[in-house]
């Protein structure tokens, strides 16, 4: 065992397993935003869901080449199924900081969890509700915009919230879908 922290990395099993996995669904080890959806089997996705599957990837898409090769990929699972919280919020964050400008305004919070729900389907309210209530209660300074210090720490001090965003923005449904191979119709 190396440095700590280092058994909280995804372990050589995993990595083979993972690889394997991708190898087969894109043996050209580059995964463009159709074969990525066709991998997690999104097909038939309304718009909104659409556009927020298109913002994951691209998140995942470090270089920013229009392509995910095989370590973003990993480097993108690693940190959500086993990133520190202040490294997942970040991450979210710039899912839902649409437009890049470093703040996230309610507009953008609202169509991001609009298609998290249309993935997911499961929740007890509403987007707006959802969006409201974490404005109301990690806006500070009531400028209708969250910084990612606004978030971080909003979100950090406030358990319930952290649950909330944790479960609502759960990646890890994606990648069970991943890791199952196809999705079985329900």
């Amino acid at each position: 065992m190396g440095a700590a922290g280092s058994a909280d990395d995804i372990n050589a099993m995993e990595i083979h397993h993972w690889y394997t996995k991708f190898m087969k669904e894109c043996p050209s080890g580059q995964l463009c935003l159709h074969e990525f959806k066709h991998v997690l089997d999104l097909h038939g996705l309304t718009p909104e869901a659409n556009s927020y599957v298109e913002q994951v990837f691209h998140t995942f898409d470090m270089n920013k080449d229009g392509f995910i090769d095989f370590l973003e990929f990993i480097a993108a699972i690693n940190l959500v199924i086993r990133g520190k919280i202040d490294q997942k919020l970040k991450w979210y964050f710039k899912l839902y900081d649409a437009d890049g400008n470093g703040c996230i305004d309610k507009k953008e919070l609202l169509s991001i969890f609009t298609a998290i729900q249309a993935i997911n389907g499961h929740t007890n309210m509403s987007a707006e509700e959802f969006t409201n209530m974490i404005f109301q209660k990690i806006d500070v300074n009531n400028d209708g915009e969250l910084t990612l210090e606004e978030f971080i720490n909003g979100v950090e001090r406030d358990e319930d919230l952290m649950e909330l965003i944790t479960k609502s923005f759960d990646l890890s449904n994606v990648l069970k879908v991943i890791q199952s191979g196809r999705r079985h119709s329900i």
